[in-house]
């Protein structure tokens, strides 16, 4: 590839409306381009790059037996209908209508639709089954961000198993999970395995691969000394007991006149925020539903979702919970509510001498025993998880990160083929429904995490794996027949070579080809000047590592290819 034919639109100045690293550079490299919010143009530069990385993708995937296929991204509404799903994608899913009036969508991911090929699936003998595909999803994200990294159309390779017991899942699940910890070692993304929520996949586990960016939305919280690590969305951690003094023999109300938050009492009354209970008020499926919390932990809201198994939930309006409680959020307790749902976090546990709201405007009561003076229906983990906690496993204080999600395997269990009717007929005769596992990881994503982990203050620092070219050849003098002759006769025994090269021949100044091979992210650069080659020599340069070595012309091609090999 010649770099005067190649349509790469490299920009001097950053975007305008580019937040993360990843948007900026891959917006000023000429790889991507914004058509509206959450919709790219993938330019010629990101195509090489999304190959490349499908290609490692689809290599382990091949790995571990499974077999590709494509499948539909319109789909009929009627089996997410039977999934129950269509009802619970809620906004997120594009759903239209064909002239016939028949509801479609436009597929956020397959399990209902790869679900739906299991139906030929007739005997045990032909379980397990993987299967995968690189698909275009769908999303509409509220929120598109960041360039890539959030989104409304996507590739994704999503990935489904189909096994006969629950032992059988596990084997696939870990296939899986070693398959996307060789992935991301090969795309150099320093991804962290954690614990996670399944969200509105269902299933009985799930695990995340998060990456390390200041881009990213999900906070991971991981140990330092052992191998625990979890979403805060599924994060715990150990407490450390607080000794409560005997309290009261009945909450006693008091006054708290301009009190509105947790803050507000400890500086008005000096009632610590590790002394108070929390009331926040949801509606859940429905039901106004009260969730109490120690008044120095703040709420998870996916943990209240997996708890409730409802995803229906939303905070209650003011008047809904004036209506319920008699008093509006500031002045809200559990104390003496029988008629509604009450979750408690498991913090909560045991505490006395407890201050909350009295559902009286401007009143609370103090000397609260949890247990004996709240109703709680079910003690539950809603709190998050904050820098220092200790360790569940080991005690060590944990460490908080922001991350992006790179990929998410699930459990899913009979969820999906119980609901749309897959059984295959046992070596004993009697029908089994087969169990499933699905797993996911974002291409464009996966470039995006490589650009916020690889750069510097000169653009992308690409992996030779992914590069969208591991060599570029810079003829500085294109009129000058010697750097000519001499810069084709490397770029062409270097593609002999089978070594990914551009030559740049462009009628440009040296400085520019410089930045610009510097900006696009290739990981090797051999100049061809005049000067260096009255010496017999080309000058080669590292990217990564700025090292630079004059090379004589004749071993140049060699020294490149072994350079290439050994970052391979």
């Amino acid at each position: 590839m010649r770099w005067s034919e190649l349509y790469v639109p490299t920009l001097r100045q950053d975007p305008a409306d580019a937040d993360a690293v990843s948007h900026r550079l891959l917006v000023r490299a000429g790889y991507i381009r914004q058509l509206m919010a959450g919709h790219y143009s993938l330019l010629p530069l990101a195509v090489r790059v999304r190959a490349k990385v499908v290609r490692v993708i689809r290599e382990e995937m091949d790995r571990i037996g499974a077999q590709e296929m494509i499948l539909p991204t319109m789909h009929p509404a009627e089996i997410w209908q039977k999934s129950g799903r269509w009802e619970v994608m809620g906004d997120e899913m594009f759903r239209l209508k064909d002239r016939k009036g028949t509801d479609l969508a436009l597929g956020m991911t397959h399990e209902e639709i790869f679900t739906t090929l299991a139906l030929e699936l007739s005997s045990y003998r032909d379980l397990p089954q993987t299967w995968y595909q690189f698909q275009t999803k769908f999303r509409d994200e509220p929120r598109p961000k960041s360039g890539l990294i959030r989104v409304r159309e996507f590739t994704m390779k999503d990935s489904y198993s189909f096994d006969l017991d629950a032992e059988g899942l596990d084997r696939s699940f870990e296939a899986h999970r070693q398959a996307y910890v060789r992935i991301f070692q090969r795309l150099n993304i320093p991804a962290i395995a954690v614990q996670a929520s399944s969200g509105t996949m269902g299933g009985s586990g799930s695990t995340e691969f998060m990456c390390p960016s200041a881009a990213g939305e999900d906070l991971v919280v991981h140990c330092p000394n052992c191998d625990y690590a979890a979403n805060v969305e599924k994060a715990t951690s150990t407490l450390a007991p607080i000794e409560d003094g005997p309290g009261l023999d009945a909450p006693e109300r008091f006054d708290t006149p301009g009190v509105k938050t947790i803050e507000n009492l400890t500086r008005a009354h000096g009632v610590a925020a590790d002394r108070q209970i929390k009331t926040l008020v949801y509606m859940v499926g429905g039901q106004l539903t009260l969730a109490l919390l120690r008044g120095d932990h703040a709420l998870v809201e996916q943990k209240l979702i997996d708890t409730t198994g409802s995803n229906d939930v939303r905070p209650a309006t003011p008047d809904e919970i004036k209506a319920a409680l008699g008093a509006y959020p500031g002045s809200l307790g559990g104390v003496g509510v029988s008629d509604l749902p009450i979750l408690a976090d498991e913090a909560l546990r045991g505490r006395r001498d407890m201050v909350t709201g009295a559902n009286v405007d401007k009143a609370h009561v103090r000397g609260v025993d949890v247990e004996r003076d709240i109703t709680v229906g079910r003690w539950v983990d809603l709190r998050e998880v904050v820098a220092g906690e200790p360790c569940p496993k080991c005690g060590t204080g944990l460490e908080v990160e922001q991350t992006v999600e790179i990929g998410h395997i699930f459990k899913l269990g009979d969820k999906y083929t119980s609901v749309l009717g897959v059984n295959v007929l046992g070596a004993d005769g009697e029908r089994i429904t087969p169990v499933m596992g699905s797993y996911g990881i974002g291409v464009e994503r996966a470039m995006a995490a490589m650009v916020e982990t690889h750069h510097d203050k000169n653009g992308i620092v690409w992996p030779v794996a992914v590069a969208p070219f591991e060599v570029a050849v810079a003829l500085l003098d294109v009129e000058d027949e010697k750097s000519r002759t001499t810069a084709e006769e490397i770029y062409a025994e270097l593609g002999r070579q089978r070594v990914d090269t551009i030559l740049d021949d462009r009628a440009e100044r040296p400085g520019v080809k410089f930045k610009d091979i510097e900006l696009v992210g290739i990981p090797f650069r051999v100049t061809v000047g005049a000067r260096s080659l009255a010496e017999g020599n080309v000058e080669i340069v590292s990217r990564a590592s700025g090292e630079k070595a004059l090379v004589p012309v004749a071993e140049a091609v060699e020294y490149v290819r072994k350079l290439v090999l050994d970052a391979s």
